[in-house]
């Protein structure tokens, strides 16, 4: 299914992606075989666990990030959906 990306959900998921601690929870995100947690990407990254988690909202709100409920834990993994519909909305400008 082709997912359609309107032009206020582009700019939300721009912004989202414009960071570049974001862009590298991606790519965290991204290399686990399974579900990420909070945790796991704090750990990592040389960042407070509120910074972490106010990214990963960012992340969320802009719909590239699907959070799972795991007992008092949240896992995250990247929606394709929306980031293979994101790629496509911007290929429209390639040569």
């Amino acid at each position: 299914m082709n997912l359609k990306l309107d032009l206020k959900k582009v700019e939300k998921i721009s912004k989202a992606l414009g960071d570049p601690f974001r862009l590298k929870m991606m790519e965290m995100i991204k290399k686990q075989k399974n579900a990420c947690q909070c945790t796991s990407i704090v750990e990592r990254l040389d960042l407070a666990q509120s910074t972490i988690s106010h990214h990963i909202k960012q992340l969320v709100d802009a719909d590239l990030l699907i959070a799972e409920k795991e007992g008092r834990n949240f896992s995250y993994t990247i929606n394709h959906q929306v980031l293979n519909a994101y790629i496509q909305f911007l290929s429209q400008y390639e040569n």
